[in-house]
């Protein structure tokens, strides 16, 4: 990096990065070293975009072989990340050295020649044992996808106040975390309705909780998918990266990527789901086979600090709202994008 695109930086950013760095030297000198964390991925004809983390990660607690803790949020914090270090990505048979960024993110395409549906691959890094990474590769003829938020839609966090967010991320057993009734069912029947259809959960969470958010989406039986979230961390020119720019990014980004798939849209009304997606559906109208609400019950709209108020064009879109998977379920069902039980 030149010495102008270094002053360029944040000086917040610049001291993350130096935090970090002494953090790695400590923990090397204890002998520990890194790892490829891996989150699962998207992909169409032809390529495949890789996602995870390099991290080195501190001595899991030894419990009873039987015993089934939860993991208490602060301890998917506690991981260091590796700045801008080599991975290996073996994939489709071939081999590819990619870069991690500053925060030890990887987020890259690959060429790779992949048959539709979930593909395994490996990911390594410093000589170590490589683990294994999935990626949903996208059938040329489908037509139709789910991009699902998370918190508050079908994870209960009441996200946006300070302080809740900061219990539930750092001090909340996992297992404690509750799951929006009926949104997994509700997920499922749309996986189901409509085979080969990707599921992306595109998130402003942090990627520190990527594997947290993975094993709560098994364990509460939601669909397998792909997973977008972001570094909480400083950017090159502010305090902390935006959510709804990372959500509004990549909405964007789908839509480039897959010109011919609608996806359906669902979200909250804690936040600012609803206008990130009446605006993403002006802009790309083709890309919105419609839209679905979850609204926040009154006692977590509260936690949440109000709903999220939005106005948006009236359209052959359909957009629809209830307080649960449910209702949302029975919505869907009335406009046709989901079918009706017999």
């Amino acid at each position: 990096m030149s010495p102008a695109s270094a002053a360029k930086i944040h000086w917040f950013a610049r001291l993350e990065h130096r935090i970090h760095v002494a953090r790695e030297r400590r923990a090397r000198r204890r002998g520990r070293s890194a790892t490829a964390v891996p989150f699962p991925g998207y992909g169409g004809t032809g390529w495949v975009r890789v996602v995870g983390r390099v991290l080195i990660v501190p001595p899991q607690p030894k419990r009873p072989r039987d015993e089934s803790a939860g993991v208490r949020g602060w301890r998917s914090f506690a991981s260091i990340p590796v700045s801008f270090a080599s991975v290996r990505v073996d994939i489709g048979g071939r081999s590819h050295d990619v870069v991690a960024d500053r925060g030890g993110v990887i987020d890259t395409v690959i060429e790779a020649q992949l048959a539709p549906g979930w593909q395994s691959f490996t990911m390594s890094v410093e000589g170590q044992e490589p683990v294994e990474a999935t990626v949903f590769v996208v059938a040329e003829d489908v037509r139709f996808g789910v991009i699902s938020d998370v918190d508050d839609t079908v994870m209960v966090t009441a996200l946006p106040r300070p302080f809740i967010a900061a219990w539930n991320s750092f001090v909340v057993n996992e297992h404690a975390r509750t799951p929006v009734p009926g949104m997994a069912v509700l997920l499922e029947q749309l996986r189901r309705d409509n085979p080969g259809a990707p599921v992306i959960y595109l998130s402003t969470g942090a990627w520190n909780v990527a594997p947290t958010l993975r094993r709560f989406l098994g364990r509460h039986l939601f669909p397998d998918g792909a997973m977008l979230l972001t570094d909480w961390g400083p950017t090159h020119d502010r305090w902390f990266r935006s959510g709804r720019e990372h959500k509004a990014r990549n909405l964007r980004r789908i839509a480039a990527e897959f010109p011919d798939v609608r996806w359906l849209l669902i979200g909250d009304d804690g936040q600012h789901d609803e206008a990130i997606y009446s605006e993403f559906q002006r802009e790309h109208p083709s890309s919105v086979a419609g839209v679905a609400i979850r609204r926040l019950l009154p006692a977590e709209a509260v936690l949440a600090g109000g709903r999220a108020t939005a106005e948006h064009e009236s359209s052959d879109v359909p957009w629809v709202s209830a307080e649960d998977g449910a209702g949302l379920h029975e919505r869907l069902s009335e406009v046709g994008i989901l079918s009706t039980p017999s």
